[in-house]
């Protein structure tokens, strides 16, 4: 829960799918089919809702899937806990693209996301969190490179609208960092540093950036999402009706509501009776704007 002294802004917030996600994650909108996208990475399905409509389908998978990049049409690339995978939309059958950590069965997939220039940006980690067990890799012209290493949980990939900044996290120290780079490329020039410490209730999960270039990441156990200007200033902090709110993403025609994932991984029973909406999926109106989100690049342009 979040402390006495924190003050959360209650927006409007509708329930998009009640099925419960052991560890949802990986939030991703598809702007050109009007379809909202995320994971259960414990229980391996995928959730598809075409929101107009509010239709779930829910797919399940033969590998442990943490987040997905558009391709095309047809084809979503999948971040999996032993490499990356062509998915088709058409029949869902899986066609492995690249190894990624395939030798290490002690790590999985974590949190991803693409870069204005379609370069796909991917964590990973130990499966039991490990302390340092984990990377951030770049795919780059359909080549994988380890970016940063010695991470336990890596989160809150996301990038400024101009490409030339990106922000991750640590959720194990609590740390968002912020990482100059070429945004033609979307590799660093530099080396991350320190943005935001985090301290208190919570710790910092997903994020994704507005259209404005503020970052809004959900908080794992504070039961909300907070914003964060560029420089690293707290705005506000908005109300999940979810403890366990783990990752958002923007939705909708003009991308001005947000999808936020949760989870019920490591709560007991108690935990989940005094937390009735544990594991469902939501969506707020936070009253701002986001971007539609790039389609990855497999190869050079």
């Amino acid at each position: 829960m979040t402390g006495p002294d924190e003050r959360l802004d209650d927006v409007p917030a509708t329930i998009l799918c009640d099925t419960r996600c052991h560890l949802g994650e990986g939030p991703t909108y598809d702007a050109a089919s009007d379809t909202a996208w995320w994971f259960d990475i414990l229980e391996r399905r995928l959730f598809e809702t075409r929101l107009a409509a509010r239709q779930t389908t829910i797919h399940e998978l033969p590998v442990m899937v943490s987040a997905l990049a558009v391709i095309d049409e047809g084809h979503h690339l999948l971040a999996a806990d032993d490499g990356l995978y062509v998915r088709s939309l058409r029949d869902g059958r899986l066609s492995r693209y690249l190894p990624l950590e395939a030798d290490n069965p002690a790590t999985r997939s974590n949190d991803a996301r693409v870069h204005p220039s379609g370069t796909f940006w991917i964590g990973t980690m130990g499966r039991g969190a490990e302390r340092g067990a984990g990377a951030i890799y770049a795919l780059h012209n359909g080549e994988l490179t380890r970016l940063f290493a010695d991470i336990s949980i890596p989160n809150a990939i996301c990038f400024a609208p101009d490409g030339a900044t990106a922000y991750f996290a640590d959720t194990r120290a609590n740390v968002l960092c912020r990482v100059l780079l070429d945004p033609a490329t979307g590799l660093p020039v530099a080396a991350p540093s320190e943005l935001y410490v985090h301290g208190g209730t919570g710790d910092l999960d997903g994020a994704v950036v507005d259209n404005e270039g503020v970052i809004w990441n959900a908080r794992w156990g504070g039961g909300c999402v907070d914003a964060y200007s560029p420089d690293g200033v707290r705005l506000r902090s908005v109300r999940v009706p979810a403890q366990l709110a783990s990752c958002p993403a923007f939705v909708g025609a003009d991308l001005s509501r947000l999808l936020v994932t949760s989870a019920w991984q490591g709560m007991d029973a108690a935990a989940r009776a005094a937390d009735p909406d544990h594991g469902r999926t939501f969506v707020l109106d936070v009253g701002v704007r986001g971007r539609a989100e790039p389609r990855v690049r497999l190869g050079p342009a």
